[in-house]
């Protein structure tokens, strides 16, 4: 994450500056691919009362720029103040993306394994038989025992289709 530090009428120390560093690093705990954040202090008086404002903006990858003010007298309090603040936004912008957008893809994936389902319907293919003229039922029995097929569509003597399959225990059945 870029960080930018700047102070308008005033002079940013070291302390502030760490202090800022350590209130942005907890922000990354998120995991929203934050790409910069820009903090502006300014000295503020007005009416005879001095205060500061602190301008946080964020910039998320893929998102809207996130920009927090806030103003108070004590710049420790505004740093804590802002800093709770983007952390609120960060959390709610991470739980939109893991709760919404996971049901969405959850929801996608079970359409496609209907799609798939349905596309696996069986089809009818028409084929031609092999053999055009009649077979005794011992001679079907013979081609059906030397292929690997389980079954074997003929015609009989008697002009008749039958078919001959293979049974889970070694034997044969005959329609």
């Amino acid at each position: 994450m870029n960080t930018t530090i700047t102070g308008k009428q005033f002079e940013l120390t070291e302390p502030i500056k760490n202090y800022i560093q350590r209130s942005f690093e907890s922000l990354e705990k998120y995991n929203l691919n934050i790409i910069s954040a820009r903090c502006v202090i300014s000295a503020d008086e007005k009416h005879g009362k001095k205060g500061f404002i602190v301008d946080l903006s964020i910039n998320l990858a893929g998102k809207n720029t996130i920009v927090i003010t806030h103003k108070d007298k004590d710049l420790y309090a505004a740093i804590d103040d802002i800093s709770s603040r983007a952390s609120k936004v960060l959390r709610r912008e991470h739980d939109k993306n893991t709760t919404h957008k996971n049901k969405d893809e959850a929801k996608e994936v079970i359409l496609d394994q209907e799609l798939n389902i349905e596309s696996q319907v069986d089809e009818i293919v028409p084929m031609e038989l092999d053999t055009y003229k009649p077979l005794e039922i011992d001679e079907a029995l013979k081609i059906l025992k030397e292929s690997k097929d389980q079954f074997l569509v003929f015609n009989d003597v008697n002009a008749k289709m039958r078919v001959i399959y293979k049974k889970k225990d070694s034997k044969f059945g005959l329609f």
